[in-house]
């Protein structure tokens, strides 16, 4: 018997030929028919990735209780969120670092999600749990278990899935969701225009049963139009690409918000979290290391661990990941790093086995896709 976790397309994922890999506690498929190909689909049509390993967490209590406790765990502001919105945040530990990135979800004042990554969904609970006010009537529950998870991604996901569906999709705005949770079990459904790839696209919360039918039903439905399954592999350059961090390598519970390059999340609010006063502080007068984007000037993969110099040659950081943008046809990469150093397009050298190439800081996104943030 495996020791990694499965989800509940791991037998479509083997009929189609994915070459899988361990990745955060389970056996996910890292590509198909290859993480060129799956890459360009969703930059050019439309790819459809299994993100049922990541978490699904819900709170429900008095509204001005739950308020408070959201906006003391969590570093974005919780009361900006109107009903139908997703907000990208990071939940705080009691040392500035993160427990994880998140995307909340407010139903209404009654009623939160949290979508937690693979790897942290019990770090997650256990720290939301230990955190609860006690007497607030909030209840947490994690039900991760019961909950599929797949993603459409690319400039043709709207036009799939609205055909698909039979609805047009184009009303549910960028970091928006829908939800139906009133039906029977094989009919809930929460839709959200949020992703990983830089792309337009959904992320689709089903009951296990139903995402089932729908991961091979989207399959065929896509075809046409050029869709691909797509693993790891892919989503990983693509994130990349769209200079967003991941958690294990830009992101974790020692570096703050604004080192992990997501201080834009930082907002300042009257419920503190903690170490706040240090965080916005890092935010207002910037912070002695954090992590920026780099790419290559001449020939060169990077990957994660390899040494960042400055001109002179003195070491200022490493990197955190890596990889040969497809899209750009050059290697490129995040890195954490002395701040001084980050200005856009300033000289620096990654050293690649020994050999120290040529790149540049790049504080902007490689590639602007289809996203429309409306």
């Amino acid at each position: 018997m495996s020791q990694w976790k499965t989800t509940p397309l791991h037998g479509d994922h083997i009929k189609l030929g994915a070459k899988m890999i361990p990745f955060g506690g389970w056996d996910m498929p890292v590509q198909y028919s290859g993480i060129i190909a799956e890459h360009t689909a969703t930059r050019e049509a439309a790819g459809l990735f299994d993100v049922s390993h990541m978490g699904e967490i819900f709170l429900e209590g008095p509204p001005s209780d739950l308020l408070h406790y959201l906006e003391s765990v969590t570093c974005n502001s919780v009361s900006s969120l109107s009903e139908g919105q997703v907000q990208y945040s990071a939940i705080i530990n009691e040392n500035g670092g993160i427990v994880d990135d998140i995307t909340l979800y407010k139903f209404n004042d009654r009623k939160y999600m949290i979508c937690a990554n693979a790897s942290n969904v019990d770090s997650v609970a256990n720290h939301l749990s230990k955190n609860l006010p006690s007497n607030s009537g909030i209840k947490l529950e994690n039900q991760s278990n019961d909950w599929h998870q797949i993603a459409i991604q690319g400039p043709k996901a709207d036009q799939i899935l609205s055909n698909y569906l039979n609805r047009d999709l184009s009303k549910i705005g960028y970091y928006k969701f829908e939800a139906n949770m009133n039906g029977n079990e094989s009919e809930k459904m929460i839709l959200s225009r949020t992703g990983y790839t830089g792309e337009d696209g959904f992320e689709i919360y089903t009951s296990n049963q139903s995402g089932l039918k729908l991961w091979r039903e989207l399959l065929e439905a896509g075809k046409p139009h050029g869709l691909l399954p797509a693993g790891l592999g892919a989503r990983d350059t693509l994130r990349i690409e769209a200079k967003y961090p991941l958690y294990g390598h830009e992101l974790n519970e020692t570096r703050t918000p604004v080192q992990s390059g997501i201080g834009w999340t930082v907002k300042e609010k009257e419920v503190k979290f903690p170490k706040y006063e240090l965080i916005i502080g890092e935010k207002l007068h910037g912070a002695v290391r954090r992590v920026t984007a780099f790419e290559l000037s001449e020939p060169g993969v990077p990957r994660e661990n390899m040494p960042v110099l400055d001109s002179a040659g003195k070491q200022i950081g490493i990197t955190t990941s890596g990889t040969f943008s497809p899209s750009l046809k050059k290697g490129l990469g995040l890195a954490w790093i002395d701040s001084k150093s980050i200005n856009h397009e300033e000289p620096i050298l990654i050293e690649i086995r020994g050999q120290s190439k040529n790149a540049i800081v790049f504080t902007k996104p490689f590639v602007s896709g289809s996203i429309r943030k409306n």
